[in-house]
């Protein structure tokens, strides 16, 4: 991938955010009362806001209501440097909730209500054909499998036909696997969603624990095999990755935890925002898996999906620039 100017609007993330109920530190799962502080988060919203802090600019596309709470979120987001241009507000509607347990190992669980947030009508609004025709204008356009999952059958139609669109016109799809088996009818349903956005993607982020939970039973080789994508990233239950792209394969392990892990949320959405960072600015697909792994072992020794903007790891000068290349 050749490295781009950072200063343009790069990258379009695709998705859903939702109001965040984290458990306090010191409380445990299956205990009666506790505290819970309250924030907001999603799988492409964390990874926007992590990329965003790599100074990549990126928009968050997306669907919220006229409520107080959705305000708050904008407002978060812009105070983040994330993009609000490209969100759609719906009176009367409100955004999904989730809440977060964590056990002592910093291993969670996620409750959800979210079946009428706004978000999931994002590819049924009068607005849809203008937002879609857009991601032609973005490098890249990211989102995961639980963004596909809170579509129906026709908005996810028309959200491939866009994506193959733009890529004609050089935009890269990066799709992480992100499979919630909550979010869809049944593993079929899944399968074949998947099928579609491994065919259509240029790059593809995931991993033993979700293809896993797809296809039981299958090596490693039968899952990578799945996988067209001239580039992917194949994320291991260990802290390594395993690496194809054109031209080669490789693989990229994970420096030792100097500090205890805390929550995992969003381990895998900030290695997604560190490895477009890195390969927007013409890093190899070696280098940027090793940022992937150095954010996300940063980000898991702190509760919740964002943390705080102090324990970002220090900020590189990016490559020069070259032109996008339009896909033959």
């Amino acid at each position: 991938m050749n490295s781009v100017d950072m200063t343009m609007a790069s990258v379009a993330c695709i998705g859903e955010c939702m109001v965040e109920l984290r458990q306090a530190q010191g409380g445990q799962a299956g205990q009666g009362g506790g505290l819970y502080s309250r924030g907001f988060g999603g799988d492409t919203l964390n990874t926007a806001v992590y990329l965003a802090r790599l100074e990549v600019k990126v928009d968050y596309l997306t669907a919220l209501g006229d409520d107080a709470l959705s305000e708050e979120m904008i407002a978060a987001w812009n105070a983040e440097g994330v993009g609000t241009r490209r969100v759609v507000r719906l009176p009367g509607k409100l955004p999904g909730i989730y809440m977060i347990q964590t056990d002592g190992k910093g291993e969670r669980q996620f409750f959800h209500w979210r079946d009428s947030a706004a978000a999931r009508q994002l590819m049924s609004l009068p607005e849809t054909d203008e937002l879609l025709n857009s991601l032609m204008s973005y490098d890249i356009v990211y989102l995961s499998a639980i963004t596909l999952s809170i579509y129906d059958a026709p908005g996810r139609e028309r959200l491939f036909a866009a994506i193959k669109r733009a890529r004609l016109l050089g935009t890269r799809f990066v799709f992480d696997t992100n499979f919630r088996a909550r979010g869809w009818p049944d593993r079929d349903v899944a399968r074949e969603v998947f099928a579609v956005a491994f065919a259509a993607a240029d790059i593809v982020l995931t991993s033993t624990e979700d293809l896993l939970a797809l296809y039981p039973g299958e090596s490693r080789e039968q899952l990578m095999a799945r996988i067209p994508t001239p580039e992917l990233v194949f994320r291991l239950a260990e802290p390594v990755s395993l690496l194809r792209f054109p031209g080669g394969t490789g693989e990229a392990r994970a420096e030792p935890m100097s500090k205890p892990v805390v929550d995992t949320t969003a381990a895998g959405d900030s290695f997604a925002a560190a490895y477009i960072a890195a390969r927007l600015t013409g890093s190899d697909p070696g280098e940027a898996a090793q940022a992937g792994h150095r954010l996300a072992s940063l980000v898991i020794c702190y509760p919740g999906a964002i943390i705080p903007g102090y324990a970002m790891p220090p900020k590189k000068r990016h490559r020069p620039a070259t032109t996008r290349q339009a896909t033959k």
